[in-house]
């Protein structure tokens, strides 16, 4: 049997090889390395792909966080909400703002933001909103966006891990994660549905004059060469990594149907066993699992991993620790115990292998040799 790997890059290269190696000798030929047609070709059709007005390519997913909030005017001490069970970028980037993080716990099932305790932490220096889709769902932004405009706070959508997923609103109508707030952000970090080769990252909005501006942002805060009217970042993707993922693109519904066809396998054979919790669908819209977690019970999660480990499977726990008890928000003065879902997922979660080239012999055995640990 292949080799089992966490993300099987190189077999999904092999699969698009020469499309891909024509892309980028292209490139190399053209010698447009910096802003070259496949930028502006790539951003037309992932706005296309994705329905929404603009697409402003950057370097990279924690980037085009940063350059969403600068966009929001925002002043040092005012307060940004976000979950508490996600990847530090959502949250390190308003510190480096010197803005205030205030976290929110999450729901334990879907793992996305809990819409009510984001109600309950606004406060008048409240800001923005920054739900994050985890794992390959979008959190509830029916409520969410309903909440923001009661409010009259802008929502940033963190769409990372969920590139090509819809959510369905109560009245039918399906929109993609990162495209229902003011400003989305997503990341084309190589293991992400939809990734490059490198790193890379783009904002997504409707809003003529958001896009205008964010477009300055990550350009020095120019629109004219050499003319620069607010103070920016230099954030660009590259054209080769552009060129790669107008290849992907034409494959992301086929590689997102492949990754839930995997769950699927898993879902069959490993639900309803007591010992486990199998990732729950929130039924407003789809998964397309960047990542298949499961909440191992009874404090075996680190012995089931370390089993897998000896099988031969690798596994990955995302995350170990919440934000409120990282060491870099020490001085926002969170304390063990507030958040006790995340607490309790970051001591019960374990991702399995998903990606795009899973054989139902892997799949297979993946799963008996859980079975087997537990």
């Amino acid at each position: 049997m292949y080799k089992i790997h966490m993300v099987d890059l190189v077999g999904q290269y092999k699969n698009i090889r020469e499309q891909i190696n024509s892309s980028v000798i292209e490139t190399f030929e053209s010698g447009e390395f910096i802003n070259g047609r496949p930028v502006s070709l790539f951003r037309e059709e992932l706005a296309a792909y994705l329905n929404v007005k603009h697409v402003i390519s950057c370097a990279n997913g924690t980037d085009a966080l940063q350059a969403a909030l600068m966009a929001l005017d925002l002043q040092p001490g005012d307060e940004v909400i976000t979950s508490n069970f996600t990847f530090i970028a959502t949250a390190e980037v308003i510190g480096l703002l010197k803005l205030k993080p205030v976290l929110v716990d999450v729901d334990p099932m879907t793992f996305n933001i809990d819409p009510g305790l984001i109600r309950k932490a606004i406060t008048d220096k409240t800001k923005a909103i920054v739900p994050v889709h985890l794992f390959g769902q979008a959190a509830d932004m029916n409520e969410i966006l309903n909440i923001g405009s009661e409010s009259g706070i802008p929502v940033i959508e963190d769409s990372a891990q969920a590139t090509g997923a819809r959510y369905k609103f109560p009245d039918g109508r399906l929109s993609f994660a990162g495209t229902m707030g003011d400003i989305g952000t997503t990341s084309f970090f190589p293991s992400k549905n939809l990734g490059c080769f490198g790193d890379g990252g783009a904002l997504l909005t409707n809003n003529d004059s958001l896009a205008e501006k964010l477009q300055m942002i990550v350009n020095h805060g120019s629109k004219i060469k050499y003319h620069h009217e607010i103070i920016g970042m230099n954030s660009r993707l590259d054209t080769v990594q552009a060129a790669i993922l107008r290849i992907k693109l034409k494959n992301l519904d086929r590689y997102n149907e492949a990754r839930k066809l995997a769950a699927v396998h898993y879902d069959s054979k490993l639900g309803g066993h007591p010992g486990i919790i199998i990732p729950r669908k929130s039924g407003q819209g789809d998964h397309i699992y960047h990542q298949y977690t499961l909440r191992v019970l009874n404090g075996k999660r680190d012995e089931l991993k370390a089993g897998l480990a000896k099988d031969g499977i690798p596994s990955m726990v995302y995350y170990p620790v919440p934000l409120s008890l990282q060491k870099a928000f020490r001085s926002t003065g969170f304390r063990g115990g507030e958040f006790p879902v995340s607490e309790m997922l970051c001591s019960e979660v374990l991702s399995l292998p998903m990606h795009t080239e899973l054989s139902p012999d892997q799949l297979d055995y993946i799963i008996n040799r859980i079975l087997a640990n537990l």
